[in-house]
């Protein structure tokens, strides 16, 4: 049967997918247009490369220096020069602070020494980049990474070429429809980005913005060589990770509208399928262990009260708007398992990692052995042909918001 794919973000936990990629080609199942955000952008991007499951999963079970590759993802930020020192927020509020006796022109002097041997340390670049760039930690190695895996070479010869690619030349390559969700904090604002809104932005840095997590990673600045979004100029915006305004969009790909599908793509035959990651179901046999925090001097970021009151705002904001359509809709949904397993638990054991596999594709098994009835208690009752949805339900309304210029 065909599918259109969503994968929700995760973190680290979206090595889950892997497990339900596997079962999910086991079956003969085969994709129509994919869709993701933050790790689900990961995952969606490589299959749109002509990933195999089995592939997939070895490029992110990747070593280097003994450590999994995704480690490396959360980079010491680097390159704060004069200019950014000057433009910073930090030196303005340096110069607010007024010390009595001392010069003006020698306070100047002595903010700037402040900031300089602040850059020295490595978590004081943490903090600058945290306050002027967005985010504790650089992600270069994930953008090196994603290219080396857009370029290498297929298992069965075919030659790859795709990191330079933008969105609108990695449609034309693949053919397969690719959506990557993101949010826009200058105008505050969703942007789904692909080879209709946003042909000229490249396939690698659509899915850098996916995934930056607010706070985690230094936000994406739009560029001027990146083109327009829906035919609007966003040069010089902030982009962030599309969970912090909708972690699992699956309404994009039920809705019928024709304003929706013109942006999406068209539906053809294929039927919604959304693999979300449930923190609420065990996993079978996975060792308990806790989230790991790079070594050094860079503080773990669970370590500030005020980050777990704000990532706790944004988390019940995202999540009230996306179960009002997966209650609606539940029977489009996969639920993978992930109790336990941390969003930034990037050096995850081999034991954890195989067992997160192993509970994606035996919950995904179980859902194509069991699959869930539609509602008829009100809510939505499915009727029609597969990957029908009525004009007037949920999905149609939470897709036309999202879509609302």
């Amino acid at each position: 049967m065909k599918y259109d794919l969503v994968f929700e973000g995760g973190g680290a936990k979206g090595m889950v997918f892997v497990g339900a990629m596997q079962e999910f080609e086991a079956r003969g199942h085969t994709i129509n247009r994919l869709m993701g955000t933050s790790a689900g952008a990961i995952t969606a991007t490589a299959l749109a490369a002509g990933y195999t499951a089995s592939e997939m999963g070895a490029a992110l079970m990747e070593e280097r220096d003994g450590r999994p590759v995704f480690t490396s993802f959360l980079g010491e930020p680097m390159g704060f020069g004069d200019e950014d020192i000057a433009a910073s927020s930090l030196l303005s509020l340096l110069a607010g602070i007024d010390l009595p006796f001392v010069p003006d022109r020698l306070e100047v002097r002595l903010d700037e020494t402040l900031l300089n041997a602040m850059l020295r340390r490595p978590r004081g670049r943490h903090l600058f980049s945290f306050v002027e760039r967005g985010g504790w930690y650089a992600a270069d190695a994930f953008v090196t990474w994603l290219s080396e895996r857009l370029d290498a070479t297929a298992p069965d010869g075919t030659a790859r070429a795709y990191s330079r690619m933008s969105m609108a030349e990695f449609y034309e390559a693949m053919g397969r429809s690719l959506s990557l969700i993101a949010a826009d904090t200058t105008i505050n604002r969703m942007l789904i980005l692909n080879h209709q809104t946003a042909p000229e932005l490249p396939v690698v840095w659509a899915t850098r913005m996916s995934m930056s997590v607010p706070l985690l990673w230094q936000e994406v600045v739009w560029q001027p060589g990146w083109g327009l979004y829906r035919g609007n100029d966003l040069t010089g915006h902030r982009i962030v990770d599309g969970g912090l305004l909708s972690n699992f969009p699956i309404e994009l790909f039920i809705s019928t509208l024709p304003h929706v599908t013109a942006i999406m793509g068209p539906k053809e035959d294929a039927r919604p399928l959304g693999f979300l990651i449930d923190e609420t179901l065990a996993v079978p046999g996975a060792p308990r262990t806790a989230e790991v925090e790079p070594e050094g001097e860079a503080i773990s970021l669970g370590q500030l009260p005020a980050l777990q009151r704000l990532k706790g705002l944004v988390d019940t904001a995202t999540q009230a708007h996306d179960k009002m359509v997966i209650d609606a809709h539940s029977h489009f949904v996969c639920r993978l398992p992930a109790m336990g397993y941390g969003t930034t638990e990037f050096d995850m054991t081999p034991e954890r990692r195989d067992a997160l596999v192993a509970a994606g594709r035996a919950a995904a098994a179980d859902y194509f052995d069991n699959p869930p009835r539609p509602r008829t208690d009100g809510g939505f009752s499915f009727a029609g042909p597969p990957g029908a949805a009525p004009e007037g339900t949920p999905a149609d309304r939470m897709a036309e918001k999202m879509l609302a210029e």
